[in-house]
C-alpha cells in the first residue's frame, strides 16, 4: 500500500509538472468579445456545468490511480486493418475510415479530410506519461495522402495532438477550428494563411463542402491556467446528398434538438460514446444520452466515437460497445462500429458486428479483408 501510495502521490505530482510547464510556454490567450459565448476573459457553456471542487478532484484521481478495473485496458491488442496510400486512393467517394478514438478520415467531392487527428503513442503533453494507445494507427502520417482539411473539435490532448498537426502541416491545406484553437495552431507554426476559426453556427464551404461549427457542452485547456480559453464546438458536414453529424465532446444538452431542426436529418453521426462517468455528466454522455443526441439531431446511422483507442475512465473499455449495443436495438436504430482501419460507406454503412467480443487476431492488411458497404 505504501508503495502505491508514494506511486500515486509521484504520478500525480508529474503530471502538475508537465501541464504546468507546458502551459507555461503559451502567450497570452487572444480575446473574442464578439463571441456571446466568450464573457469575462472565458468561454461559458450554454448552462453552467457542475464543478468538482477540489475534494471530488482528488477521489477521482486516487480512484485513476489505485482503483482502476483490470479490463479498462484490453488484455491483448485489438483488431487494426492497415491502410496504405493506395487504399485509400482507390477508396470510392462517400467513404469513411475510423483511424481511433475521434479521428476519422472521410473522402468527400473527391478530397479527404480528417477530425480530430491523433497519432501519437499517449493523449499527453509529453510522450512517457499519460493515457496511452491500445492500438497503433491503421496508417501512419507519411503514408497519408494530401488532405484538403482537419476539422478540429477542441483543444484537449487526445483530440488535439502537436505532433501530428506538426507533421501534417505541409500536406493540409486548410484547418477549420473552434474560436481559440487556430491561434493555438499559428504559435506552433502552422501558417496562419491555413487557419480558419469559427464561434458557434458559423462556417464555410471548400471544394464543394459546407462545414458548420455547431454548440457542444465541453471545456477547454492544455495547462493549468488556460482553461476555456479557446472554444470547444461539434460539426455539420455536408457534401451533395451526405450530412455528417460530428460531436466532438460534449455533455448532453439541448443545443442537439436545435442542431437536428437546423441541419438535420444526417446520413450518419459521430457521436462521443466513451470515457463517461457519473462525476462529470455536464461534459461526457452517458451511453443513454449518446443515442437520445443522435435521435435529437435526426440522425439515421450512428457511429459511436471517443471509444476503443485511450482509457480516459473508471469502465472497461468494450463497456461503450456494447451499452450502446444493446440500446441502439432496444429503439431500432442503425448502429455501426466498425474496427481500426475499415472502411465504411457513409450512406449505407454495415451493421456492427460485435468485434471487441471476437478473439483478437494480429493486425492485418486492409487489402486482405472484404470492403464494408459500397
Amino acid at each position: 500500500m505504501a508503495r502505491s501510495l508514494s506511486y500515486a502521490l509521484t504520478l500525480g505530482a508529474l503530471f502538475a509538472m508537465a501541464f504546468a510547464l507546458f502551459n507555461a510556454c503559451r502567450a497570452e490567450p487572444a480575446q473574442f468579445p464578439q463571441s456571446p459565448q466568450f464573457i469575462g476573459g472565458k468561454f461559458r457553456n450554454e448552462a453552467p456545468a457542475q464543478r468538482l471542487g477540489w475534494e471530488k478532484t482528488l477521489q477521482v484521481m486516487w480512484r485513476f490511480l489505485l482503483d482502476k478495473p483490470a479490463d479498462a485496458t484490453p488484455s491483448r491488442p485489438i483488431p487494426v486493418l492497415k491502410l496504405t496510400h493506395t487504399d485509400l486512393l482507390a477508396a470510392p467517394d462517400g467513404s469513411l475510415f475510423r483511424l481511433g478514438h475521434s479521428t476519422m478520415l472521410l473522402k468527400l467531392q473527391g478530397e479527404f479530410w480528417l477530425t480530430d487527428p491523433v497519432f501519437s503513442e499517449r493523449a499527453s503533453p509529453f510522450q512517457w506519461l499519460g493515457p496511452k494507445r491500445f492500438h497503433a494507427p491503421p496508417i501512419a502520417i507519411d503514408e497519408l495522402p494530401t488532405i484538403k482539411g482537419v476539422i478540429l473539435s477542441h483543444d484537449h490532448y487526445d483530440h488535439l495532438d502537436h505532433a501530428a498537426i506538426l507533421a501534417l502541416t505541409p500536406k493540409v491545406a486548410h484547418f477549420l477550428t473552434p474560436l481559440g484553437v487556430g491561434d493555438r495552431l499559428i504559435e506552433w507554426g502552422v501558417p496562419a494563411a491555413k487557419v480558419q476559426q469559427f464561434d458557434w453556427w458559423q462556417g464555410v464551404t471548400i471544394a464543394g463542402v459546407r462545414f458548420v461549427a455547431t454548440p457542444a457542452q465541453h471545456f477547454s485547456g492544455r495547462g493549468l491556467n488556460d482553461g476555456n480559453t479557446t472554444l470547444w464546438a461539434s460539426w455539420v458536414i455536408i457534401s451533395d446528398e451526405l450530412r455528417v453529424f460530428f460531436s466532438g465532446d460534449t455533455g448532453y444538452f439541448d443545443g442537439f434538438k436545435a442542431i437536428g431542426e437546423r441541419f438535420g436529418p444526417f446520413d450518419l453521426t459521430l457521436i462521443e460514446t466513451g470515457a463517461y462517468n457519473k462525476d462529470w455528466p455536464d461534459v461526457h454522455m452517458q451511453p443513454e444520452q449518446s443515442l437520445q443526441a443522435h435521435l435529437d439531431v435526426k440522425g439515421r446511422w450512428l457511429l459511436p466515437v471517443h471509444n476503443g483507442t485511450f482509457d480516459l475512465a473508471l469502465h472497461p473499455w468494450q463497456e461503450p460497445f456494447e451499452r450502446i449495443t444493446v440500446l441502439a436495438a432496444a429503439q431500432g436504430v442503425a448502429l455501426s462500429a466498425p474496427k481500426m482501419g475499415e472502411r465504411i460507406c457513409i450512406k449505407a454503412p454495415p451493421a456492427s458486428t460485435g468485434w471487441w467480443r471476437e478473439p483478437f487476431a494480429l493486425q492485418v492488411p486492409a487489402a486482405a479483408q472484404p470492403a464494408s458497404g459500397s
